[in-house]
């Protein structure tokens, strides 16, 4: 038999005269000259009790009551009195005059309550996590990732797709970020790795004839957790075979209209196409922010004709000058771009040329150097009085594009350039396949190495490597990636030439992905797919910034668990089981002290 006939949350006027009963943990006590009440609340809600003088034991009983105890009442639900309804609550017409009490377990005081969960320090909340997801707040995004999770089912569920789950247990296979290694005690010396994602397993699926499949699955990355990132950390995983770039977009946009609008109730418009290359000429980013503009304008032509050195000098490098037009932006100090020219340093810029636009000319800043071309470089920008103009410049195309990408956004941020109702979706497309590693001397995957080319740039692959087009794409929504997937190579032959570009040999793309590899072999369809991760997009319908508040058991930045402190010592004897032995880095040797 239940223990409550209803949920804090659930009483109405409908429920007066009816005897309840109710369980919850109190959330605040007030005695109001003997008359006691107080606010019992359950996920669902909080309804208002109150304890009268003439029930004697069940007042005894509620004027013992403290914030968290846990309790059941039994009593009759009444109308409020006229002018005490609370408009705020859901439950607010009526109360509950208790009739019995039973404590069920007495709280300690604790460290904090939900109510003071705001001004409570990140790391108590993480310790006392039980008690911070007692917060409304907290249980609403607990409740939205469930229904967003119930929505992925049942939306693949009615296009034909199979969930399937992969193993966590895997071959070590790193490419990026490294592994998180389980070693293994039934074969001494070797290890196991927690899978960085599915990748391999389902392409498989699709060789052994699945079609179409997803999974909601833990992923695992040995990185530094970052605001949008953890170590650990779910993602909606999707393979589907007979497929062309197209089909997985639009299958996916259909996804994101159906969770945009059963969560929140807003209409996702057809989401619109943009290549790297014109994100990152346009944006600086391969993840553009479309909330706001300050777009990256090329006056390479322009600066040329200036007395700058720092501009000519770059020019005649190779490099390029771009610029930014801030729109009312003139109003920033000399002390605030100043700050900003020190914040670009870390992205590569040897500093932040600006100047202002002020009654028809330049001002301030680089002004002398650029007024011979002022005209044009106004023009050019379309700067009006009132402007700040942001450079960038370097013999290096990338970095210009990178400062100012990342100045674009700190500037919409800090002049509240942009709306918390606004949603900005892109698909971004025609991703470059590979990277040139300076430090390596090699390329490396802009994506992954099972990532087909574009098949118009396949005779471009050992050619004109730098500028062959892979069949990849991203989803990003207000300047923040939600996932990324593409078409997958499909035949031996294109990758091996793919592997040769990378300069994996023969040996060891064997040793890595032979089970891959022997899959392809016998017979895989063209297939392709993507991965978004669950716990952005939960950030995204909450509101939040911060992914640790939309996982229900998080890691701190340096990867700690502080509710049950982990990672710990274990003991000698599992050490010993697994044939394993720690070997701590010793500290410096204090230097003796010479006379």
């Amino acid at each position: 038999m239940s223990l409550r006939t209803h949920t804090c949350g659930a009483l109405r006027a409908d429920h007066v005269d009816q005897t309840v009963s109710l369980c919850g943990w109190v959330n605040s006590y007030r005695d109001h000259g003997g008359v006691i009440f107080i606010d019992l609340r359950d996920r669902e809600g909080i309804t208002q009790v109150v304890f009268h003088p003439e029930n004697a034991d069940a007042h005894a009983t509620g004027d013992r009551l403290r914030n968290e105890d846990v309790v059941r009442i039994t009593g009759t639900c009444l109308r409020r009195e006229e002018g005490m309804a609370n408009p705020k609550l859901v439950t607010g017409e009526i109360e509950v005059d208790a009739r019995q009490v039973e404590i069920l377990n007495k709280a300690d005081t604790p460290p904090f309550t939900p109510d003071d969960a705001a001004r409570t320090g990140e790391e108590t909340r993480l310790r006392y996590r039980f008690i911070d997801m007692r917060r409304p707040a907290m249980q609403n995004i607990l409740r939205t990732r469930h229904r967003v999770a119930k929505l992925m089912r049942d939306y693949f569920d009615e296009n034909g797709f199979y969930e399937v789950e992969t193993p966590f247990l895997c071959r070590s296979t790193p490419e990026g970020a490294r592994d998180f290694l389980v070693p293994s005690r039934l074969q001494p010396g070797e290890f196991y790795a927690l899978p960085q994602s599915p990748q391999l397993f389902k392409q498989i699926l699709m060789s052994g004839g699945i079609d179409k499949y997803f999974q909601i699955v833990r992923c695992f990355r040995d990185e530094d957790p970052r605001a949008d990132r953890q170590a650990e950390f779910t993602q909606l995983d999707v393979e589907m075979s007979f497929i062309d770039q197209e089909d997985v977009m639009n299958t996916h946009e259909g996804l994101m209209r159906r969770i945009w609008k059963e969560v929140l109730d807003v209409d996702v418009p057809e989401i619109r196409r943009m290549t790297y290359a014109e994100a990152m000429n346009r944006y600086g980013s391969d993840r553009p922010d479309l909330r706001f503009d300050l777009e990256l304008i090329d006056v390479t032509d322009i600066a040329k004709g200036t007395d700058f050195k720092v501009f000519t000098a770059s020019i005649e490098a190779g490099g390029i000058v771009k610029a930014i037009r801030v729109p009312g932006g003139a109003k920033l100090s000399r002390k605030e771009t100043d700050t900003l020219a020190e914040w670009v340093k870390q992205f590569g810029a040897g500093g932040l040329p600006v100047s202002k636009r002020e009654n028809g000319a330049w001002s301030t800043g680089i002004a002398k150097f650029i007024e011979p071309v002022g005209d044009a470089l106004a023009e050019r920008l379309g700067a009006q009085d009132g402007d700040l103009v942001c450079f960038g410049v370097s013999n290096k195309p990338a970095v210009v594009h990178r400062v100012l990408g990342e100045l674009r956004i700190r500037l919409a941020h800090d002049l509240g350039m942009i709306r918390d109702d606004q949603w900005e979706w892109l698909w971004v497309i025609d991703f470059p396949l590979v990277e040139w590693d300076d430090d390596r001397k090699r390329w490396h995957s802009l994506h992954h190495p099972f990532t087909s080319p574009n098949p118009e740039d396949m005779d471009k692959l050992e050619s004109d490597t730098a500028n062959v087009r892979s069949w990849a794409y991203d989803l990003v929504l207000n300047g923040s990636e939600l996932g990324g997937g593409s078409v997958r190579i499909h035949d031996t032959e294109t990758q091996k030439r793919v592997f040769k570009v990378l300069g994996i040999d023969e040996e060891e793309a064997r040793a890595k992905f032979g089970f891959l590899l022997d899959a392809l072999r016998f017979g895989a369809p063209p297939h392709g797919g993507i991965a978004f991760g669950l716990d952005r997009i939960v950030m995204h319908l909450c509101g939040t910034t911060n992914i640790r508040d939309v996982i229900a058991f998080p890691k701190t930045q340096n990867g700690a668990d502080l509710l049950t402190e982990a990672p710990s010592e274990v003991d000698l004897e599992q050490l010993k089981e697994l044939h394993l032995r720690v070997n701590l880095p010793q500290p410096a040797a204090t230097p003796t002290p010479t006379a």
